[in-house]
């Protein structure tokens, strides 16, 4: 089962880059600036990862660590759709663009969130016993 998820989300993640490509290489777009949502998907994950490596509990209760994690994760994911509506408000690229970009962006944080689903609930040793 883990290696077909695993085909699942890389499948998912180059749909999302394709839809992503496709807002910048269309003849009739032609403008890159819709590759600054690069930058979100990368920053997405950040934030929970670090509220786990200094979690203080070992069970999923909620702790503030998490909670500022969530605040910032959630400010990243908005900041990813808010970016290209932006861009096509004031006229930097086509609303068309824009509509490819939100469906990568759509795609590309389901892809995340089923990462984070599948396989972080499932390897959770904890490497600070030894």
């Amino acid at each position: 089962m883990s290696m077909k998820a695993l085909v699942l989300l890389a499948l998912a993640g180059s749909v999302s880059l394709t839809f992503l490509m496709l807002s910048c290489v269309l003849p009739q777009f032609g403008v890159y600036w819709t590759l600054f949502v690069l930058m979100f998907y990368f920053m997405t994950p950040i934030p929970i990862f670090i509220a786990r490596r200094y979690s203080n509990d070992g069970d999923s209760a909620s702790t503030a660590c998490k909670e500022i994690a969530f605040f910032f994760t959630t400010g990243i994911v908005i900041s990813a759709f808010g970016l290209p509506a932006i861009l096509a408000h004031v006229g930097a690229i086509q609303w068309g663009a824009c509509a490819f970009v939100l469906a990568g962006n759509v795609i590309a944080f389901l892809t995340i969130l089923g990462f984070f689903m599948y396989f972080t609930q499932e390897s959770d040793y904890d490497f600070q016993r030894w």
